[in-house]
C-alpha cells in the first residue's frame, strides 16, 4: 500500500521513518527558533 500511495507523489515514492525523524529533529533544533505557527509538510511534495 505505502508503494502506491507513493507513487501518486511527485517524488514518487513513501517516506520513510527516517525523512520524517530529520523534520522532527529540524523542528525541536536551534535552526528552527525563528520558525512559529507553521505546517511543516512532510509528504513527497503531495
Amino acid at each position: 500500500r505505502a508503494a502506491r500511495l507513493g507513487a501518486q507523489t511527485p517524488l514518487g515514492r513513501a517516506g520513510d521513518a527516517q525523512e520524517i525523524a530529520e523534520a522532527i529533529v529540524w523542528l525541536l533544533g536551534d535552526t528552527a527558533s525563528y520558525t512559529t505557527g507553521a505546517l511543516l509538510d512532510v509528504g513527497g511534495g503531495r
